[in-house]
This record gives structure tokens, C-alpha cells and sequence, in this order.
């Protein structure tokens, strides 16, 4: 079972929040897979789906951010996963809005969804891949706003407009990583070896 994990906060105040751009794209991904869902389990409302020939759980924490991974480890364990069967799309302030980039494992960056999820998957489980959504950092836009301020703040409408762009990049991006081409995903979206 693969588990594809999206960070963000329950909740209509947070919708629409920088933060919440893992919410956002588990939606238009369950919206694209056609999946069945919203199913509730775990603190979590969940969308089943196959996608590459493997069985998928799209997985939305209703836990806030800082206590995420306390919704998906209880399915890691029921499924016998391993970090490879792990995708968490997430908010990252280092990079630009609307850009993306793939990675797997390493350092949780700060990132208290990411830290959770650390935390509660165990030390050995933490090589999962991430798929890291820019939101931007505020002292490149507007230094003298406090970094939560920023990541709980709307998200600016011409960024909005260029999600669907972004969402569909990360959709090719997992279909290529489940048949095992993640470096085909990053040569595609990270702008750095054109094909």
C-alpha cells in the first residue's frame, strides 16, 4: 500500500493558507484519480485509489500540523509500509512560490509537520520521499513579517492562479516516482537538466 500524505491544518480558517498547499494538492490529486473518499480513520479523512497499478491511500491529518504524523503512522504500521511506500507533499519556505522539488529522506528542515512525522514513524523510517511545494520565505517579500504570520497567511491570488500547473507537475512527478524514476521527476521540475 502506497500512502501519499498531505500536510496542512483542518478546518475553513486555514483553507486556503500558504501552509495548506498539501491539502490542496491531495485534492486536486483525489479529484484526478477519481478516488473514493472522503473515508474517515487514523484522525484522518482518507481517499483509496490505484494509481500505477498500486493500491494508494490519500491521507489528510485532521490533527493540525505539529501532530501529523500521529494520523499516519497508525496506517505505516496496519500496512506494513516501508519508506519507500511514503510520499508527504508539504509547504517549504526555501523555495520559490509555485516551484517544486523532490527528495527523499534527510532533514526535517524545521518543518513541524515533517517533524511529526519523524517523530512518530521511528528513526529508522524517516527516508520517505517528500515533495517540497514553494510558499516562498518572508524575507524575500516582506521581511518584517514573523515566518507563522507568513506561512498562515493567503495565499496571494497570482500564485493561486499557478497551482493547477503546480499540482500537475506533482502528479507526474509521484507517477514517475512509483515506477521508480524520481531522478526523470527532479531532471523535469527542478530546472536544472532539461530533457
Amino acid at each position: 500500500m502506497k500512502l501519499i500524505v498531505g500536510l496542512g491544518n483542518p478546518g475553513a480558517r486555514y483553507e486556503t493558507t500558504r501552509h495548506n498547499i498539501g491539502f490542496l494538492c491531495l485534492d486536486y490529486l483525489s479529484d484526478q484519480w477519481k478516488a473514493q473518499g472522503p473515508l474517515q480513520k487514523n484522525q484522518s479523512e482518507y481517499w483509496q485509489c490505484t494509481i500505477e497499478g498500486e493500491p494508494a491511500l490519500l491521507i489528510k491529518p485532521q490533527t493540525f500540523m505539529n501532530l501529523s504524523g500521529r494520523s499516519v503512522a497508525p496506517f505505516y504500521q496496519f500496512y506494513k509500509c516501508t519508506p519507500s511506500d511514503v510520499i508527504v507533499i508539504h509547504d517549504e519556505l526555501d523555495i520559490p512560490p509555485n516551484d517544486i522539488r523532490f527528495k527523499v529522506g534527510g532533514s526535517n528542515g524545521g518543518h513541524n509537520g515533517l517533524k511529526s512525522m519523524d517523530e512518530c514513524l521511528g528513526a529508522l523510517n524517516t527516508g520517505y520521499t517528500r515533495i517540497r511545494l514553494g510558499i516562498g520565505h518572508p524575507r524575500n517579500f516582506n521581511s518584517q513579517m514573523d515566518v507563522s504570520d507568513w506561512v498562515l497567511g493567503k495565499i496571494p491570488d497570482q500564485e493561486w492562479n499557478g497551482l493547477p500547473e503546480l499540482f500537475s507537475k506533482v502528479e507526474q512527478g509521484i507517477r514517475l516516482t512509483l515506477k521508480g524514476e524520481m531522478k526523470r521527476a527532479m531532471n523535469l521540475f527542478h530546472g536544472k537538466i532539461k530533457e
